[in-house]
């Protein structure tokens, strides 16, 4: 992400900090490139051109968060659905699926905050796991229990006064806690 906003601050001659883009991901694209002030022009070409470098750039360096096949294969395991709903751009998050070998019921992008919720209704949710509060927000939305996990940009502490149900350090314990459920 740093080197894709390094590019784009050269290409288009801005500013844009990547390190802190890396560091606070969930929120969609567009809403982070208008946050600089830049007109809604600018955030167009700005969003067109991240989302052409990012397949050559991010995809072959995905790597999988810890926890995460495990956690699919517990949905599955239990006869769920695995539905993977993100604010990312969904052609490039299945990039990021298929790169890591992931079969999934359904994907969905360009959602965040409520907007998850609106999907995670659609598609008859239960339970949502996530790691940022727009993920809480999302999961309350839905009706569904919001499983936090304190690995993204929020800590534990937040994702509880977020109004999370349930907080997990990471991934790895939820095989373990969806067996208990």
């Amino acid at each position: 992400m740093t080197e894709l906003f390094a590019r784009l601050s050269r290409e288009f001659g801005v500013e844009l900090d990547g390190e802190h883009f890396a560091a606070n991901l969930g929120p969609p694209l567009p809403d982070v490139i208008r946050a600089y002030g830049f007109d809604e022009e600018l955030v167009e070409r700005l969003v067109a051109r991240f989302r052409e470098l990012y397949p050559a750039t991010a995809i072959p360096v995905t790597t999988m968060m810890p926890g995460a096949a495990a956690a699919l294969d517990a949905v599955r395991a239990a006869d769920g659905s695995t539905l993977i709903v993100t604010g990312k751009y969904e052609r490039n998050a299945a990039l990021h699926i298929e790169a890591l070998g992931w079969e999934i019921d359904r994907l969905r992008g360009d959602a965040f905050g409520a907007d998850k919720g609106a999907v995670l209704a659609e598609c008859g949710a239960d339970v949502y796991v996530g790691d940022h509060v727009g993920d809480v927000r999302g999961a309350k939305v839905a009706g569904a229990l919001a499983v936090a996990v304190a690995t993204g940009p929020h800590d534990a502490d937040t994702l509880v006064e977020a109004g999370a149900d349930v907080v997990l350090g990471d991934l790895t314990e939820f095989p373990d806690w969806l067996k208990t459920r």
